[in-house]
């Protein structure tokens, strides 16, 4: 199967390793890399794990219909206020026939319903386990383990930037400092702000109630507040007591209809929500016959986002 990569960053060039790590079992080959500054590479005969991308960017359509991919993975920094450029990229790959791979949270969290059907129509899959916790199975787990199940609800600590930040300023640390510990990690957004203020665990938050719960939003409808208030200090006064804080993620359903949340909330640090320390994510469905099943992904990292990836493609070239 041939794939063409949108995107090659940390989370792009991790994902190529792997796919000629296992080239032997799953010989899936990248015919092109497009990238927006950084320039673009096309061999149909597949590309080196680690390719130099010496040829101009050409247009999103003309690189798609060169790289003659039966498959678009699209790994592009996130807008969460948006989801732009990914929707349109998407859309794109639709068009051509193409099935669709990502790891970008932003066209799930903005357009999953029409996504979804764009999808359909063109009779080609569109999967996005990686958006949300590194590739740790969430939709898939709800899609083939929990048949007949309805999701009520669910709450977590999805963003670990904040994580990382807050642990650092607990040691005494600024935030700054904390934010720069979380960007040797790899695992800030392009701009951080996006984790400090609460958007990327919005756009995770919203991406998950479409999908799970049907919900229909977009970050930009959840009432969300984020770390940058934080303070050493505070957290010490905190910690005296035996609490700590995290970003939590949260939704329900209720008569009205479905209550999202994303917010820096004051735990006991016996709270199972707690528990993800450093990189690690939680997340915590409440369902009506499986009562509450968890996923706890401990200290994942880019590698993990690209298995993420590399399981949906495996998914694909089983079911396509």
């Amino acid at each position: 199967m041939k794939l063409a990569l949108i995107g090659f960053g940390r989370v792009g060039r991790a994902f190529a390793r792997l796919l000629h790590a296992q080239r032997a079992a799953y010989p899936f080959r990248i015919t092109g890399i497009l990238t927006a500054r950084h320039g673009a590479a096309v061999d149909e005969r597949g590309l080196d794990p680690d390719p130099v991308l010496r040829l101009p960017s050409p247009s999103l359509e003309e690189f798609l219909d060169r790289s003659k991919a039966e498959v678009m993975v699209e790994v592009t920094p996130l807008d969460p206020l948006t989801g732009e450029p990914a929707i349109s990229h998407i859309r794109a790959a639709f068009a051509r026939r193409m099935h669709v791979v990502t790891a970008n949270k932003g066209p799930i969290a903005h357009a999953w319903q029409a996504l979804k059907r764009e999808a359909e129509a063109a009779g080609v899959q569109f999967r996005f386990e990686a958006t949300v916790m590194d590739g740790a199975p969430v939709f898939n787990l709800v899609r083939y383990s929990l048949p007949a199940v309805r999701i009520l609800g669910f709450t977590g600590v999805l963003n670990s930037t904040t994580t990382v930040v807050i642990e650092a300023m607990e040691r005494g640390c600024t935030l700054e400092e904390g934010v720069e510990q979380a960007r040797r990690l790899g695992i800030t957004e392009a701009d951080a702000r996006y984790d400090l203020d609460g958007w990327d665990a919005a756009a995770k938050t919203a991406a998950l109630a479409n999908v799970l719960m049907d919900a229909n939003v977009t970050p930009l409808q959840i009432p969300t507040k984020g770390i940058a208030r934080l303070t050493p200090e505070r957290l010490a006064e905190l910690n005296r007591k035996g609490k700590t804080v995290r970003l939590v993620s949260r939704a329900r359903r209720t008569a009205r209809g479905i209550s999202l949340r994303v917010r820096a909330e004051v735990l006991p640090r016996t709270d199972p929500l707690a528990l993800a320390r450093g990189t690690s994510n939680l997340l915590l469905l409440r369902t009506d016959l499986m009562r509450t099943v968890g996923v706890l992904s401990l200290e994942p990292g880019v590698e993990q986002t690209a298995y993420g990836l590399f399981s949906d493609v495996v998914a694909i070239a089983r079911e396509a």
